[in-house]
């Protein structure tokens, strides 16, 4: 079915969120209310009211009705059912309180109103302010630093859960738990969640979790409140446990909106308790389709490894003989076995005494004659005598006429015959011409029976060709 535009022909919204419409074109009331409506969600975010609490009723229907005012002014405003049953306290006539709202109208009637999101008692931006700076300082601190996070386990042994005993969150999550995973135990440390000392208690229950180590995870949760009734979890003492746990820690305070110190101290932020839950379980029936995918996985591979199996078992069974026979075959094979040992072990022997015979007979053959032998070496040797004698003849002959023929040449024979030889002083060169002769010169002359220095006084040269 085509829809039709609440606004008449020619009417359109404006950028800034605002209607216009035709001067001489009448606006029904319900389109009017309606396009006021949108103005007003559109111009006005969610914002905290304060006030005094008037005419408060709750309907049959679970939903809330009352006023805001103040010496002023009031507003009336409405809380539906599905955010009243998450508020912590019920407002009675004259409460001071804060409200998270956002301004809309109830269009069948033309009123403005406030549809409430959240309730909490006045006195809360005291302890937002405290809750900021303590965060700033944890932070610093590095409490809240990512790499300080600690990994879920994926298959817990056992879930330990910090809260009080009546709590409503303790039964979510008992009843998520015991849905998605039946398997696993649960074990529950009580601690009381709101008022005086319960940061302190909650700290001591994380402690003792860590210190009895039953559990695998630990989830730390409440219900939804305002800031006072979750106060107990913005404690100092209670981050500083969370983050010196040795057991990874799912925190689940409140509802997706409520954020406190422990959210951030812990490993894992959930936005419910019930959130929580489903964090640190395991679907039971995706494990267990898991299951059977591998068990199925597991009965294919072994269905496959005994199909091999057989299919050897039967290659060996047709190798497989009747034990006689296979002793009867080593027999045989021993007793073959023997014989090539025997024979292996006299053919060399054979073999060794033929090479001797062979050896000996060719050694006979070629055996010197020793008689001839010594008698030849006795006549060479004569021979060689009768050699060495005479050629020491021919030697001693020859060095005879050497000698004689020196003898012959000796330059002392030819000084024995009258002549003289003449040698300069100076030189010691042999005089051979007379044009070496001069006066006063100084001369050596060697004759037979010796030599004398002489000095020229007179020098009369004459060329010859001889005596």
């Amino acid at each position: 079915m085509q829809s039709r535009s609440p606004f008449p022909p020619g009417g359109a919204a404006t950028t800034s969120g605002s209607a216009s419409f035709e001067a001489d074109v009448a606006v029904p009331v319900s389109v009017l209310n309606r396009a006021i409506g949108t103005m007003l969600e559109r111009s006005f975010p969610l914002v905290w009211v304060a006030g005094e609490v008037s005419n408060f009723t709750r309907a049959a229907s679970g939903h809330w009705y009352f006023s805001i005012k103040d010496a002023q002014a009031q507003m009336r405003c409405v809380m539906f059912r599905g955010r009243a049953q998450y508020a912590e306290f019920t407002p009675r006539e004259g409460d001071k309180i804060e409200v998270r709202a956002l301004v809309t109208m109830y269009e069948p009637r033309g009123e403005l109103q406030l549809n409430v999101e959240a309730v909490r008692r006045t006195g809360t931006g005291r302890l937002y302010e405290m809750f900021l700076r303590l965060k700033a300082q944890l932070e610093a601190e590095g409490l809240f630093a990512p790499e300080r996070k600690r990994p879920l386990p994926t298959h817990p042994h056992a879930i330990g859960i910090v809260t009080s005993l009546q709590a409503a969150a303790l039964r979510d999550v008992l009843t998520t738990l015991s849905r998605r995973a039946p398997h696993i135990p649960v074990i529950v440390y009580p601690a009381p969640v709101q008022g005086a000392g319960a940061g302190e208690k909650l700290a001591a229950m994380v402690a003792t979790a860590n210190a009895r180590r039953e559990v695998d995870v630990l989830i730390v949760c409440r219900g939804g409140g305002s800031i006072e009734d979750l106060w107990s979890f913005n404690e100092e003492g209670l981050a500083r446990a969370i983050a010196s746990s040795e057991l990874p820690i799912v925190s689940g305070v409140g509802h997706e909106t409520d954020f406190t110190i422990a959210d951030f101290a812990a490993d894992v932020r959930a936005p419910t308790p019930t959130g929580a839950a489903e964090l640190v379980s395991p679907q039971r029936t995706m494990l267990l389709r898991e299951l059977d995918h591998r068990t199925a996985a597991l009965a294919r591979g072994f269905g496959r490894h005994m199909e091999r199996r057989a299919q050897q078992l039967d290659w060996l069974a047709r190798r497989l003989v009747s034990p006689a026979e296979r002793l009867r075959r080593q027999r045989v094979h021993l007793q073959q076995l023997q014989a090539r040992l025997a024979s292996a072990g006299a053919r060399p022997l054979r073999d060794a005494q033929a090479r001797f015979a062979l050896v000996r007979l060719r050694w006979q053959r070629w055996r010197p004659d020793l008689t001839a032998a010594r008698s030849s070496v006795v006549g060479l040797g004569r021979r060689l005598d009768a050699a060495f004698e005479r050629q020491e003849e021919r030697r001693a002959s020859k060095v005879a006429a050497l000698a004689a023929r020196l003898d012959v040449l000796s330059p002392q024979r030819t000084l024995e015959r009258g002549y003289a030889a003449l040698i300069d002083a100076q030189t010691g060169r042999a005089v051979r011409s007379p044009a070496t002769l001069k006066r006063d010169k100084r001369l050596t002359v060697h004759v037979a029976e010796g030599s004398a220095d002489v000095t020229l006084k007179d020098v009369q040269s004459r060329l010859t060709d001889g005596f």
